[in-house]
Order: structure tokens, then sequence, then C-alpha cells
């Protein structure tokens, strides 16, 4: 059954006219601006907006000439012109002695050639309404098949880019070019054939979103959620106590206030405080359910299922981060959610890999062995002795199995990337390498990739030795000094160098993260100048000894990673 909502508007209406036919003044005429329109509830994706409908034979009468009663005994009454001509009424309605006023459609356009005056009304009316911004229901409100991006472009270009802000260009009373250039037949002739159309296309497109099965009311949902479909309420809210605070409080017309001093009273101050009180708690409890609905919270036994996927830490990432969820939407909150997964197995997989590499595991399928069988350790029983009378009386605890993520797992993989894999034709590969290129560039043949893992661009393990190998570089001693050892026990971050690095820092008496900070600069100096470096530059970005600063310059050129000029 659809309801009828009854809203107040200024009509341009003509002066109440008698039952005789006699009008009457224009301070009663004024008097009656403001009618009442009565309005059906908008469905989107119809014709919408403002209907007036005939108080006794119901016909829709929005877009023809309605009559309106003015008699104060019942200022909401229309009437269309058949029933009118009949002398029909209802209700308190006198046709022989109530006087009436002849409203016409004033679809007619006044800033713009595509838009009425009856529009712009609904447009501002809407606007005032829903709020700026709300464009679909602003759109509703218009009616006439108006879409939220033309209502919104309407809108922008008419009265927030007009050269006379905040009226449109042409506010004046006086400027009827518009009506003139486009008259009230030909104009009403367009908005009925775009309402056809419009009508036709929305029937035979196919609907925006599919059907959905509505929630069914089963004993699970109230026994697991406390929910209740078909209310859209929970069994217990939020703030559940909240109405008992105003349950017995009441207002009775003209209580609370002074007549000597036309102020509140204390009591209705109070009273007043306590509404204020129970309405903030209402908005809570509102915005909490619309976290539940719009994160899909009651779908539990899909939650359950991926939350049982989830390993205990991933479990617990996701249970901190819900607190978010009340300041982002659905899509927004799931990537957020998403990428903490992702960064969490990234963290766990460099960790996996920092402690292979501490074991001195070279390649990924002997840390793949190592993970099995120190699985395999940690599942064990603890070997106790033959007279250990205390142990022997025990139940042996068994532990319970490392937990990993499967995407660390993927990220640790034997299978690399197919960057990372060998190359399946090695004679082309050769063949290029010896070709005109390799004279002018030596170290193409040093990028052939082999198999083994990767440190600083260059293999540590190669199965394949490639056909001729470059000479290694001796760091010349600095005199008066001895090598410095570094071992992984007192050094940091000495698993990024490689073999030779680890000598040219220990024959320099260098740490690795200075090292590497000079590293760095180097190269960049070299790419701003195309991969060439000068000596004398090298020794400004060094910013150390010229006789260490040498020798790192000297290692680079015979690594390849710079050139010399």
């Amino acid at each position: 059954m659809v309801s009828e909502i009854k809203r107040k508007r200024p009509s341009p209406i003509r002066p109440p006219v008698s039952a005789g036919g006699d009008r009457q003044s224009s301070t009663e005429s004024s008097s009656q601006e403001m009618g009442v329109i009565k309005r059906k509830n908008i469905v989107k994706g119809n014709e919408g907006g403002l209907k007036y409908i005939c108080d006794v034979c119901s016909a829709d009468i929005t877009s023809t000439v309605r009559i309106r009663c003015a008699h104060p005994a019942c200022g909401e009454y229309d009437l269309c012109v058949p029933c009118f001509s009949k002398g029909e009424s209802s209700r308190d309605h006198d046709p022989q002695s109530h006087p009436f006023s002849v409203i016409e459609q004033h679809s007619i356009p006044v800033y713009t050639r595509d838009w009425g005056a009856d529009e712009e009304l609904l447009l501002l009316e809407g606007l005032e309404v829903y709020g700026l911004g709300s464009w679909s229901d602003v759109a509703d409100h218009v009616g006439g098949f108006r879409t939220k991006e033309e209502v919104c472009d309407h809108y922008t270009k008419t009265y927030i880019e007009s050269a006379k802000f905040p009226l449109p260009e042409n506010a004046d009373p006086k400027d009827l070019s518009l009506i003139e250039e486009v008259p009230r037949e030909e104009f009403q002739a367009r908005k009925k054939r775009r309402i056809e159309d419009r009508k036709e296309a929305a029937k035979s497109a196919a609907p925006a979103t599919p059907k959905q099965k509505p929630t069914a009311s089963v004993p699970a949902c109230h026994e697991v959620q406390g929910y209740m479909p078909g209310r859209l309420e929970f069994e217990t809210e939020f703030c559940n106590e909240a109405e008992e605070a105003v349950q017995h409080m009441m207002f009775d017309p003209g209580d609370g206030v002074n007549p000597r001093t036309g102020e509140l009273e204390p009591e209705m101050e109070l009273k007043m405080l306590v509404m204020n009180i129970y309405n903030a708690r209402l908005t809570a409890r509102a915005d909490r359910k619309k976290i539940i609905f719009e994160h899909e919270l009651l779908q539990y036994r899909r939650n359950n299922i991926i939350d049982k996927r989830r390993t205990k830490e991933e479990r617990d990432l996701h249970n901190k981060a819900k607190p978010f969820a009340r300041m982002m939407n659905h899509q927004d909150f799931e990537a957020f959610t998403t990428n903490l997964e992702y960064e969490h197995n990234l963290r766990q997989a460099i960790g996996q890999l920092q402690d292979w590499r501490q074991m001195r595991i070279g390649d990924l399928k002997s840390g793949e062995k190592y993970e099995q069988e120190k699985q395999i350790r940690a599942q064990r029983p603890i070997a106790t002795g033959a007279f250990d009378r205390v142990a022997s009386g025990r139940i042996p605890k068994i532990n319970p199995p490392i937990e990993v993520p499967p995407a660390t797992t993927a990220l640790t993989a034997p299978e690399l990337p197919e960057r990372f894999k060998p190359n399946p034709h090695p004679q082309k590969a050769s063949s290029i390498a010896n070709g005109p290129s390799s004279a002018l560039h030596p170290s193409v043949t040093a990028l052939t990739p082999t198999k083994g893992p990767l440190t600083n661009g260059n293999n540590n393990i190669s199965a394949t030795p490639p056909s001729h190998s470059k000479p290694r570089y001796s760091v010349p001693s600095l005199s008066g000094t001895t090598p410095m050892k570094l071992a992984n026990e007192n050094t940091t971050d000495l698993h990024l160098l490689t073999k030779e690095e680890v000598d040219l820092c220990s024959t320099l008496r260098l740490m690795p993260k200075p090292y590497l900070v000079i590293k760095e600069g180097m190269l960049k100096e070299a790419m701003r100048s195309g991969g060439s470096l000068k000596r004398k530059s090298a020794k400004e970005v060094c910013k150390i000894d010229p006789s260490k600063s040498t020798r790192i310059f000297d290692f680079f050129v015979h690594s390849g990673w710079i050139q010399k000029v």
C-alpha cells in the first residue's frame, strides 16, 4: 500500500474565486500562497517527483490544471476539472460557499531551455530536504526520469558557475527571452516525449542490481546473532536501557515556560538535557547498525569459513584492524586488511630467509628441506633418562606443528619467478655474448642468468661456469694496517655483502653499513652521468681516506658496476 506524504511548498496560484465568481482581495490571496502538496513515495528508477491527487476521484492531476480550495477548513483540498465542473465534493468541502483557486501548470523554461520552472522548484526543495550532495535522492524528488548526474550538472552550471552567483544568469523577472524562444506547448511536448522515451528505455533495460534473496528468519539467526531480519533489529541493542530514562517523561503544551519571564524552567531544561542524551544514544545505535549491515557482519557462516582459513597470527591481525572499519567502507576495509596480511607474510618470509642465511643455506630447495626437518625435530618427544622417575610419570607433551601461512610459503617456494630461472637457450645467450656487442660491453656475459640465488645482482652459486671466468680482484693492503676480522656474530648487515665485498671491507677496515652507504652514493653519482665516474668524483663522494676510496673505486670498476672515465 502506497503511503502519502504531505509537504508544503510555494505554488504560483491565481487569486481565490468565490462560489459566485467574485475574486477575493490580494491579502486573502497571499495568505493562501503556501499550498499543501500530496506526494507519494518515490521509487528509484520510476518517474518519481511530487504528485497532486484529486481528493474525489483520486486521479493524477500533476500535469494538468487543478482547482485548490482556498477555505481554511479544507486547505489541503485539490480537485480535477471534471469533478469541479460537476460540483463533486467530499469531507468538509462545500462547493457552493467555499472560495477556490485555479492553479495552472508552470512547466515553462525560466533558466535553461530543457528545465521547467516546476523542476527548478523541486530541485531547490530537494536540496533543502536531502542536503547538497545527495544527488540520487534529489533526482528522485525532481522526478521526470532525471538522473543524478543530470541534476548535479544542471545545478552546478546554472547556480554555482553563474556570473550572478548565487542567482542564475536569467534570474531577472523581466527576462522573458526563454519563454518567447520556447513556447509553453513546445516545451511541454518535449518534456512528455523525453519522459516517454526514458520510460521505455527503463522498461527494456536490465535491472541495475539483481534481486537478492531476503535473509531468512530461521532459529539459527536468532540463536547465534539475536537478529530479527523482519524488523532489522537485534534482541539486545546498543544502550539497550536508553529508553528507560524517557519512558515516563511527558510534555504538555505550554509546560516548562515561565509566563512572567518567558524562559524555560529548570525542570524543563533537565528534561531537554535527558532527551539530548537519549537522541545521542539512538544516533550511536544507528551508526553501529550501519557498520554491521555495510560490512556484512550478519553473514556469520561465510565469515567463519574465511576466518578458519587464516592462521592464528592473521586472525589476531584482522581482529586488531576491525576498529578501522568504523571509518572505512567495506571495499576499502577489505583492501586494507588484505594489504596488512600481505605485509605480515612478507615480514615472515624475510625473517625466514634471514634465518636460512645464518644457517649457511644457499638455495631455496635446501631451505624447504631445512624447514621440514625443523618441524620433525619440534614434534619429537623430549628424551628422558632411565632413572628419571618424575619424567617417566608425566604424560609426554606433544608440541603443536608450526603454523606457517600459505602466502609466506609461496614467497619462499623453490619455484622462482621467470626472471630468476636459468636461461633455456644457452647457445643463443653465448652467441649474443660473443657477438660484436661483447667487445663494447664486456659485462654482457656476466648478465647471462645461471642457476643459483642472487645477491647484489650476481650469482653466488653457479652450476654451469661461464666460458671465460673473470679474474678475482685482490685488494691491495694498506700500509701499516692489518685486516679486520668480520663475522656474523659481531657485525651487522654482513649478510648483505658478497664474499669479495667482505674481503674488501676487511682489508680497508670498513664496517658493512658505512660501506653500503658509500656504495649507494657512488652508484647514484654514476647513474647521473650515464654509468661512468671519475676517480676524483669518487673521492668527493666517499669523503674518507683517499687510499681507501681509490681501492673501492677500482673494485667497482673491476666488478663492472661503473665505468672509468
